[in-house]
C-alpha cells in the first residue's frame, strides 16, 4: 500500500498555494458590489432585484457538492483537482470579461449564472486541493491563509473602481447602457486575475501525484450518485441537535446578508445622494461609496478574524458570535440614518467583525457536535444552510417589498439589521457539548 508522503511546507509555499483564492474572491467581490447597479442600469425594477440574484445560491447548492464528489473520484494526467478549477477559472474569466458589456438585462442575468457556476466549479476542488497538499498539522495555517486571501480579494474588488478614479479615470464616463467605464475596467481586471492567480498557484504548487493504491481505490468506487445520495439522506435524518439549532441561526444571518448586498448601494443613493435615478451622477457616486465601505468592512474582517481568536478562547464561540451579530445588527439598522459618508465607517466596523465571525465561529460550534467519520458530509450539508436562506430571501422579499417595506431600499437595510439581532438571539439557544474547547 503505497502512499505519497506530504512534506511540511514553508509559510511562503502555503501563500503561493492560496494565491488562486485571490482571483476567486475578487470575482465574488465584484458581483456583490456591482450586480445590483448593473441590473438597474439595464432597466431592472428594485422589487425584482432578488430574483436576478438567484444564480449564486442555486449554483452553490447544486454545483459545489457534485463537483466536489466528482473531483474525489477523478484520475487524470493533470491531477485530481486541477482540471476542475482550471476549467472553472477559464469560464469565470470569460464571464467577467463579458458581463459589463451586456446590452440587455437577460444577458447580464444569464452571464451571472455562468459566472457563478464557474466560480463554484473552482471553489470546492480548490478547498480540497489545499487539504490534499498539507499535513494535518498545517491545515489551520493553510485555511487561515485562505481566509486572509478571501478578505484581501474582496477588499480589492470593492476598492478597484475608486482606485481607478484616483489614477485619473473619469468616474462619470459611461457606455451606452450607463455602465461606468471604471466598472468595466474592474471586471476586465478580474478576468485577468481569475485565471492568472490560478495559474500561479499551479505553477508554484502542483498537485501531489496519486499513489498506485489511491488510484486503485478511486477506480473501485461506485460510479453512480445513489450511494452518495443515501449517505446525505441518512446524515440529514440523524443530524445532531446543535447543527439543527445552528441552521436557525444561519437562516437569519444569511437572509440578512443577502438583503444587505442587494440593496446597500440603492440605500446609499437615497440617503447620501438623494437619488434613485440610475443615470444620475449621484447614483454613480453611491456605487463608488459602496465600494469604499465594502472594502473597509472586508479589511476589518481580515484583521478581525485574528482578533476574534482570543475572544472565542475566553468567552466561547457561541457568545462571541452573539456579540458580533448584535453589534452588526444595530449598526446596519442605523445605516439609513447616516447622511455623512465618513460616518458610515462606524457601522462598517461592526459589519466587518460580524463577517469575520460568520465565516468562523459557526464552524467552531459545529466541529464539536458532529461525529468525526461524518465530517465531510456534514460540512457539505452545513453549506446548504448558507444557500437555502438566500433562495428563501429571493422568493419572499419581492412579495412584500412594495407593501411592507414601502418600496424603499432603506427599509431592506433596516430589515437586515433586525434579522442579525434575531440571529444573535437564536445563537443563545444553541446547545453546545460541555466537552467543546476552543484552542
Amino acid at each position: 500500500m503505497t502512499k505519497i508522503t506530504k512534506p511540511l511546507l514553508t509559510f511562503w509555499q502555503i501563500v503561493n498555494m492560496n494565491v488562486g483564492f485571490l482571483g476567486i474572491q475578487f470575482s465574488f467581490g465584484l458581483q456583490q458590489s456591482n450586480m445590483s447597479p448593473i441590473y438597474k442600469y439595464l432597466g431592472a425594477s428594485e422589487a425584482n432585484l432578488p430574483y436576478l440574484w438567484l444564480a449564486g445560491p442555486i449554483t452553490g447548492l447544486i454545483v459545489q457538492p457534485i463537483i466536489g464528489a466528482m473531483s474525489d473520484r477523478t484520475v487524470s494526467r493533470w491531477g485530481r483537482r486541477t482540471p476542475y478549477f482550471l476549467i472553472g477559472a477559464v469560464l469565470c474569466s470569460l464571464g467577467l470579461f463579458l458581463m459589463p458589456f451586456s446590452p440587455t438585462l437577460w444577458m447580464a442575468a444569464g452571464l451571472l449564472w455562468i459566472l457563478d457556476a464557474a466560480s463554484n466549479v473552482t471553489m470546492e476542488p480548490y478547498r480540497a486541493y489545499i487539504s490534499d497538499k498539507l499535513q494535518p498539522s498545517q491545515h489551520s495555517i493553510g485555511f487561515l491563509t485562505q481566509s486572509a486571501f478571501t478578505g484581501l480579494g474582496q477588499t480589492l474588488a470593492y476598492l478597484t473602481p475608486s482606485l481607478l478614479v484616483y489614477a485619473g479615470m473619469d468616474k462619470d464616463a459611461v457606455n451606452a447602457n450607463h455602465i461606468p467605464y471604471i466598472v468595466i475596467i474592474a471586471f476586465m481586471m478580474g478576468g485577468v486575475l481569475s485565471i492568472g492567480s490560478i495559474l500561479w498557484s499551479l505553477k508554484t504548487s502542483p498537485e501531489i501525484p496519486l499513489s498506485a493504491h489511491e488510484i486503485t481505490e478511486i477506480q473501485r468506487q461506485p460510479k453512480g450518485g445513489l450511494a452518495t445520495a443515501k449517505e446525505i439522506y441518512h446524515a440529514i435524518i440523524e443530524m445532531p441537535v446543535t447543527m439543527k439549532q445552528l441552521a436557525v441561526v444561519k437562516l437569519f444571518q444569511w437572509y440578512a446578508m443577502f438583503c444587505y448586498w442587494q440593496y446597500i448601494m440603492l440605500s446609499l443613493a437615497k440617503t447620501i445622494y438623494d437619488t434613485n435615478d440610475q443615470a444620475s451622477v449621484g447614483f454613480r457616486d453611491a456605487g463608488l461609496l459602496n465600494g469604499k465601505i465594502g472594502a473597509f468592512y472586508n479589511f476589518v474582517a481580515f484583521i478581525g478574524a485574528f482578533a476574534l481568536i482570543p475572544m472565542a478562547r475566553r468567552y466561547g464561540a457561541k457568545y462571541s458570535h452573539a456579540v458580533c451579530l448584535s453589534l452588526a445588527g444595530i449598526g446596519m439598522y442605523c445605516i439609513p440614518m447616516i447622511h455623512t459618508p465618513w460616518l458610515l465607517l462606524l457601522p462598517m466596523v461592526a459589519v466587518g467583525l460580524a463577517w469575520a465571525s460568520i465565516m468562523g465561529n459557526p464552524y467552531i460550534m459545529l466541529a464539536g457536535s458532529i461525529p468525526p467519520e461524518r465530517t465531510g458530509v456534514y460540512m457539505g450539508i452545513f453549506n446548504m444552510f448558507i444557500v437555502i436562506p438566500m433562495i428563501i430571501q429571493i422568493f419572499t422579499l419581492p412579495l412584500y417589498y412594495d407593501s411592507w417595506l414601502r418600496g424603499n431600499p432603506e427599509n431592506v437595510i433596516r430589515l437586515a439589521g433586525a434579522l442579525l439581532v434575531c440571529a444573535a438571539i437564536a445563537v443563545s439557544f444553541v446547545k453546545i457539548k460541555p466537552v467543546l474547547r476552543v484552542s
